[in-house]
């Protein structure tokens, strides 16, 4: 090995000295075209190891001028529901063709466009987003710049993969209103397009049932956030009995909020959270929650998103699953 290759990233060239071959037929190697024997093209992968040749996905998207490059926007990183939908979309990509770019944005202040836009400028083929706060209509402007996965919401018009809200909502709340629970308050999130489903199913439910609604929302989808509205319900005159949240992020801040009232779970209040989150499901936590499947999710998505990518005018996917209540000791029947 001569200095200059111990200064420089090994190149194609190299590799197809190292085997014998053109550089032409390395390239092709690595883009799995036809034309290559199976044993050349295992010579030549192991001379890319040896010599320690990583190939350029980038630049054989342009090569091809095809975007192989998947983007995975999530809303919070620090909600375990999303750590999980990214398990399941890494599960789904096969990992030898496809690119896997993150970017995360911030629940706090909203919307955050630059999210998205920093995707868009990495030339990705398809977003998988979990989940967008932006108005339905602006999600359908930004897919006809780069095809889009709605994951967690479904937007007209647009791939989606989502778990059935309306349903979910409804198991938790007629959960409560079966222990004798009365005074059911929901600690909702903020009033974006796609997730007042859940808040709506809820307060349809106690109607249904003769119940006056009680839905005090967040102002962000932080866990802060939501301990200052889960205060404002254990605070009031005639405080809950039950209280049943957006997600499981909510229902630790609300057990927090409880805790430091003196109040006992379930004794005083039984909390049914969204999501069922690995820490929801700790012993002594024991958190009774909707599991709305986020890893299923994630895997459903990454395999739309690759039929999108190869098959670009199929119709528009609509992936709708079914959530579960898990009864866990978080919930109780109400306090005499």
């Amino acid at each position: 090995m001569g200095p200059d290759r111990q200064l420089r990233p090994a190149t194609q060239s190299d590799v197809a000295r190292e085997v014998g071959v053109s550089r032409t037929l390395v390239s092709f190697a690595f883009r799995d075209a036809p034309g290559v024997s199976d044993e050349t093209k295992q010579a030549i992968f192991d001379a890319a190891k040896r010599l320690g040749y990583r190939p350029n996905a980038a630049a054989a998207d342009l090569a091809r001028k095809h975007r192989s490059a998947v983007g995975l926007y999530l809303m919070d990183i620090h909600n375990e529901v999303y750590a999980d939908i990214l398990s399941g979309v890494r599960m789904s990509l096969p990992q030898a063709r496809n690119r896997l770019i993150l970017s995360v944005s911030q629940p706090i202040d909203g919307v955050d466009p630059g999210a998205v836009d920093s995707l868009i400028e990495a030339r990705v083929g398809i977003i998988i987003a979990a989940t967008l706060l932006d108005p339905d209509e602006r999600v359908r402007e930004l897919a006809q710049i780069v095809p889009i996965v709605s994951v967690a919401r479904p937007v007209p018009g647009v791939d989606s993969v989502y778990s059935d809200d309306d349903a979910g909502a409804r198991a938790a709340t007629e959960h409560l209103l079966s222990l004798g629970h009365t005074r059911i308050a929901h600690l909702g999130g903020p009033d974006y397009d796609g997730h007042t489903v859940r808040r709506r199913s809820y307060e349809k439910t106690m109607r249904d049932a003769g119940m006056v609604p009680w839905t005090v929302p967040a102002d962000d989808f932080t866990q802060d956030a939501g301990q200052r509205a889960a205060a404002e319900l254990l605070d009031s005159v005639d405080r809950p009995t039950a209280i049943f949240t957006h997600n499981d992020l909510f229902a630790l801040a609300a057990r927090e909020a409880a805790y430091a009232r003196g109040l006992a779970i379930p004794g005083d209040l039984s909390l049914v959270g969204y999501d069922n989150s690995r820490t929801g499901r700790l012993h002594g936590i024991d958190l009774t929650s909707v599991d709305l499947h986020a890893v299923e999710l994630g895997s459903v998505a990454g395999a739309v998103a690759m039929d999108r990518l190869n098959n670009p005018d199929a119709p528009i996917a609509d992936e709708r699953l079914t959530p579960e209540l898990v009864v866990r000791s978080s919930t109780a029947p109400a306090p005499m």
